[in-house]
Parts: structure tokens; sequence; C-alpha cells
């Protein structure tokens, strides 16, 4: 009889494979948190979409993020909950991992790690006794109770699969708990199975979100699907029971009803997880993690500095956005930032606290402000040994303001000369490299005149006057705009035309899971333009967004043929 639990785990666990994934699709379609101040002023005017012609795109099947993953069985099993083990790696597409997560297709070895991390967080589920009895709220008659182990996966199953489950799905499982009981003759340890089982369903793993023909025309996400949407856009996790309690009566397909959850999620806590999430990807701070630098050249370099300079550079972006809820374009000209003792050594600056992080005032004199002042730029787009303008041009070019720039030609030489006596500092070389080669000038004109406004930096981030005894020139010109150094280069950043539609298209991206299509560019156009003109409010552009129809509206699944 346990091989038959075995068998059906088994089975669940196959539907994630690749050739399966379209039948999945198909078969789908049906703790008290700290509080910040919300954006109780938001409103919508349904007017401001009226007129708008909108082809929505096709749905895309997302596998949940690392993150997502651990977040989700955070809330609903519990925090006590280890996951042990790997998963499948996320894949960036586009620079998001929540783009290539619509794209990523899992491995069998992926597989099979998710089928052994669902054995183990229901078996720790299962022996825990304060996290079993909290989701296993009445009590068993036996090994066998189809009654209650039934009431719970109907219960538990609304959470995991964010919807509420099928009569066909709620036997299977209530099967699966009564099979392994009766053959264990434990009940707690028989419904280890049908959780084991549910977790590692394409219901739970990927969030399918197919649509459903709207009376008012054209097709619509369902309420479920839009309390799912909602929820990992804002909180980066699973919906709670409030949000589904929405879904469930309706009231979230109304514009009153999507309203009050927005500003009920924007005013929870975990908001600043989940915007902390959409910056981390739109800004490509998840490669902090593996930030290298050479120790014999940087002394200060150690293996947490990476998340230090993600903790910094997340800690400004929770004071603009939820503590004063202020014009976001101060995150390129702060005078201010927050770091710890660690990073108040790397910017050779008083630390601002013995222990922990606290807020720290920049000068001039410093040379530094803003995110483009900060170790999570400067560092991560930087060789090992050297600074690179062409690196973090490209990074200003190509993620702050959404330009584009053609990749080499594969037989490219992308060598610069070393250093000479005509050819001191950076600058020097790549003139006489780069910039000199007709082949390599369209392209570098685009990147390195941005970057070499950042040489006063190194490759940590370390301010340096001098470069092998020369004077290093920070000066250049942004689209036409001359600047003198980094300083005011974050000015220019921060008043460029280009900002406001570039914020706006990647937090279109990374909460639709894709790129975004021609008729899809108008929302964003309309939703830049409000972003503008509404003083450069995240909260409010989150709300607008969320509001529209590119948030709402979904076309018609794709159909496939095979031979």
């Amino acid at each position: 009889m346990i091989q038959a639990v075995h068998t059906y785990r088994s089975r669940a666990a196959a539907l994630l494979m690749p050739a399966a994934l379209a039948l999945v699709f198909g078969a789908c379609a049906e703790d008290d948190a700290e509080t910040v101040q919300g954006p109780s002023d938001l409103s919508y005017d349904p007017g401001t979409w009226d007129g708008v012609n909108y082809t929505a795109q096709a749905p895309v099947m997302q596998r949940l993020t690392r993150a997502q993953y651990r977040n989700a069985v955070a809330d609903i099993i519990g925090e006590e909950i280890i996951i042990a083990g790997g998963l499948e790696p996320d894949l960036a597409s586009n620079g998001f991992l929540t783009v290539g997560a619509a794209a990523s297709i899992t491995s069998p070895r992926g597989v099979e790690q998710y089928e052994a991390s669902a054995v183990s967080i229901a078996s720790q589920a299962m022996s825990n006794s304060d996290v079993r009895d909290r989701l296993i709220t009445c009590t068993p008659a036996g090994d066998v109770d189809d009654a209650c182990a039934r009431q719970t996966i109907e219960t538990l199953g609304r959470r995991i699969y964010r919807r509420a489950l099928t009569e066909t799905e709620l036997d299977r499982l209530t099967n699966v708990a009564a099979v392994a009981g009766d053959t264990i003759d434990d009940f707690y340890e028989g419904f280890s199975y049908a959780l084991a089982a549910m977790l590692q369903s394409p219901n739970f793993l990927y969030r399918v979100e197919a649509g459903e023909e709207d009376p008012a025309g054209g097709r619509r996400y369902t309420a479920n699907e839009l309390a799912s949407r909602l929820s990992f856009l804002l909180w980066n996790t699973t919906p709670d029971d409030a949000l589904l309690d929405a879904a469930s009566d309706g009231s979230l397909l109304t514009d009153a009803g999507l309203q009050e959850q927005v500003q009920r999620l924007l005013a929870d806590a975990r908001a600043r997880d989940g915007v902390d999430n959409m910056f981390a990807e739109y800004l490509q701070l998840y490669e902090l993690e593996h930030l290298s630098k050479d120790p014999t050249i940087f002394v200060h370099m150690s293996s947490d500095v990476g998340d230090y300079a993600r903790e910094e550079t997340m800690r400004l972006i929770n004071d603009l956005v939820f503590d004063r809820d202020v014009d976001f374009r101060e995150f390129y000209v702060a005078d201010y930032t927050f770091i710890n003792r660690k990073l108040a050594a790397i910017y050779n600056i008083p630390a601002p606290a013995r222990e922990g992080f606290a807020r720290a005032e920049l000068t001039e004199d410093g040379g530094r402000r803003g995110f483009l002042g900060q170790l999570s730029f400067l560092a991560l787009h930087s060789h090992p040994t050297n600074s690179s303008p062409t690196l973090r041009g490209r990074f200003i070019r190509e993620t702050l303001l959404c330009g584009t720039v053609p990749p080499p030609p594969s037989n490219v030489d992308t060598s610069i000369p070393e250093p000479s006596p005509d050819a001191r500092t950076l600058r020097e070389r790549l003139e006489q490299g780069h910039l000199n080669v007709p082949n390599c000038a369209s392209c570098h004109l685009l990147m390195d005149p941005l970057g070499l406004g950042f040489e006063n930096f190194d490759s940590l981030g370390r301010w340096r006057e001098t470069e092998n005894d020369a004077m290093i020139d920070p000066s250049g010109d942004l689209d036409g705009v001359e600047f003198e150094d980094a300083w005011e280069f974050g000015g220019l950043i921060a008043e460029h035309r280009n900002l406001a539609s570039c914020i706006t298209r990647n937090v279109f991206r990374y909460a639709s899971g894709r790129i975004e299509s021609f008729e899809e560019a108008r929302i964003i156009e309309g939703l830049s333009e409000s972003f503008e003109k509404g003083g450069f409010q995240v909260q409010e552009l989150l709300f607008d967004f969320i509001m529209s129809p590119g948030f709402r509206k979904v076309g018609a699944i794709e159909s496939t043929t095979s031979n």
C-alpha cells in the first residue's frame, strides 16, 4: 500500500515535466504583521482607461522563484520549517528572475528536488506539534479519519493551490491520506503524504493564470488568479486568507474591491519585502550573492560585503517608498545613505552606529551620492581587479534608461592597451582602444562615456583621485548634456527624459513575467505619464498599474500542435 502512495506522489511530481505542462495549464483553469503607513489617499478613476482599445497578450505560466517558494512555505506551513537542500535554480531573462521563471523548464533533477523538499516539509510539519496543531484543527478519530483529513485538505489546500480544490482533487488527496494512515497506523504521518503531494503539485509550484471570458468584453484574470498576481507583486508570496476571501465573494473583480485590497496590502509590512524584491530584480542585485574581488588588492573585501551592499540599497528604497513616500528620483541624488561599520570603512567616512545599519550623511567632497555612489552599483559592475567604464555604462544605458546596446561581433577583440607613459588612466587607454576603433566605437560611445564618470571609484567602490599616478578625469556627457563628475551625473539621471518610462516598463515586466507587446506599450506610456505628473511616487505607480487593464486583462491561451 505504501508503494501506491509513492506511486501517487511520483505521478504528481511527473506533472512538472515539460511535456505535461500544457496539459496542466488547461486542467488547472479552475501571525500579526507590523503595519506601516499606507497610501490611504490613493483612488482610482475608472474613466482613466476609457477608450483604450487594449489587446491583452496570452498568459504565461510562471514557476515560483526560490524566494517565492520559501516565502509561501513560511506563510502557509510555518516559519519553523527548514527548507534544506537545493531547488531548481532561478534563471534571469532580460534581467528579471520572474521573466525567467515564465520561460524556464523544470529539469528531471529539479522534479526530484521539489519532491524531496515537499516530503521534508511535510515530515517536519507533522513532527512538530505546534505546527501540526495549527494546520490540523480537528481531532482524528483514528489512524484513518476521512472527514478530518478532507476538512484539513480543503482548508490548507486553498492556501497551497491559491484557489478552492475541486471535488476530484479532494477525493484523491483524502484517499492518499487514508491509504498511508492505514498502512503506517498513524493519522498524522499518513497525512504528511497528502501534504507532500500538494506541495509538489504544479498548482503550487506554478502560478497558473489562464484567465476567463470577461462579461464586459475580452478576457480577464479570474478572481483567484488576480489575488495571486496581486500578492506576488506586492508581497512576493502567496495570498493570505483575506485576499482569497475577496476572490471567493467576487469583490476582487470590482474596482472598489480591488482598490480596497491594494491599499490593504501596501499598508502591510510585507509590502516592503515585495517592493524590495521588485527593485532587487530590476537592479539585478541578486548578483551580489556572487560578488568577487581580489582580496590581495582589496583588503576590505569579505564574503558578507555583497549582502551589506544589497541591504544599503534596500534601506534607501524603503525610506523613499514607504517611510516617506516621496519622489523616487531622490534615489539618484540622495546625500545620505544607510550603512554599517564595514561599508563606512570602504567609503572612508565615520560609521553612523557601533552596531548594525544607520543613516549617514554624504558630502560633495566625498564624491558619492544616491544609488550610483553605492557599492551595489560600483562594485557589481566592475571586474574582480579593475573598474569597468563599459560595464557601468552599459548598466546605466540599458537598465536605468532602457536603451539598447547591440551585442559585440563574435570575433571582436575586447582587450585594451596596457598602461603606458602615454596612457596611464583607463580613459586614455580606452581612447586608444575601443573608442578609436570604428567597429567598436559605435557601441562603446553609448556606454564608456557614462561609465568613465565613475572612474574616481575603484573596482570595490573606494574613492581615488589618481590612477597610476595620473589624475583621473571623470567628466563627460549624457546624451549631449555635460557633467563634471559622478556627483553631477546622478542629477542628470534623475532628470533624464527616459527615467519615468523606464521604471514603469520594468514594473510591468516584473509583474507580468514577460516583455511587453506593442499594445501593452501604450498602457505603459499612459502609466508613465501619470507617474511623472504625480511626482514619481512608487506606491502611486503600483496602484495605477494594478487598476489598469495591463494588470487585470489577459489574452487567450495560445494553442500548440505537435506531430
